[in-house]
């Protein structure tokens, strides 16, 4: 089922948050993430649409979207990826939503193949400013 977060999700999508960025951007310096911690929990969470993946009472991925057609976040928990849950959040948020936008890293090139795979297609190649590493923008249009 996916529906609103709540605030009692919080800690649960937050922890698929940190293992689940540390795994997909192994290029990065596991410290980066650790220190946006509480920039993503502080300020990016609670200035997004947030619909979580519920199943058994238990989160298992979750979808921020910002100023109505951003994707700030897709996460999936680590031992769950690749059985459908982040195809589900996506076609949920394209059933909502005109049109998608997001930012991938371009190194995170299995992240890169599945939004191909779900129609998205890349419309800018640029450094990430905060990162300084290479992104892709890319777009979904309907």
């Amino acid at each position: 089922m996916i529906r609103k977060l709540e605030n009692r999700d919080i800690e649960a999508i937050m922890n698929i948050w940190k293992e689940a960025t540390i795994k997909a951007h192994d290029f990065i310096d596991e410290s980066y993430w650790i220190n946006n911690y509480n920039v993503v929990k502080d300020v990016y969470i609670p200035m997004s649409e947030v619909f979580v993946y519920e199943k058994d009472s238990k989160i298992y991925g979750f979808i921020a979207i910002i100023e109505n057609g951003f994707i700030g976040a897709l996460f999936v928990d680590v031992n769950k990826q690749g059985l459908g849950i982040g195809s589900k959040l996506i076609d949920f948020a394209l059933d909502k939503y005109k049109q998608l936008d997001l930012a991938v890293y371009k190194d995170n090139k299995s992240s890169v193949e599945f939004y191909k795979k779900k129609g998205f297609e890349i419309i800018v190649e640029q450094e990430n400013e905060d990162s300084n590493f290479m992104e892709y923008i890319m777009r979904y249009k309907k």
